[in-house]
């Protein structure tokens, strides 16, 4: 099962580890209330703890929040892949 991209866009409020912690705690919950247990919820469940557990969080708020500041949209896309994931981070 392909996996779509998680999106996540930080704001002057909540930055992107905030968003990922709400996101891998709705996931969460929404898992432990369906039954059967959706393989692709899972999945996203997977990908949010391993980006929380490996991803260095100053250096990636270190590349949005300028463009923030500057009242641009900030997008991440977090991808997973086989064990580890990978994100792309999208200015407009």
């Amino acid at each position: 099962m392909r996996l779509i991209p998680i999106e996540l866009k930080p704001n002057q409020s909540s930055c992107i580890e905030t968003l990922s912690k709400q996101e891998y705690e709705r996931t969460l919950h929404l898992i432990l209330k369906k039954r059967p247990v959706d393989e692709a919820l899972g999945e996203k469940l997977e990908a949010l703890r391993l980006f929380l557990e490996s991803t260095d969080f100053g250096h990636l708020r270190s590349q949005y929040e300028g463009f923030l500041a500057d009242g641009k949209e900030v997008t991440f896309l977090i991808y997973p892949a086989e064990g580890k994931v990978t994100y792309k981070l999208i200015i407009e």
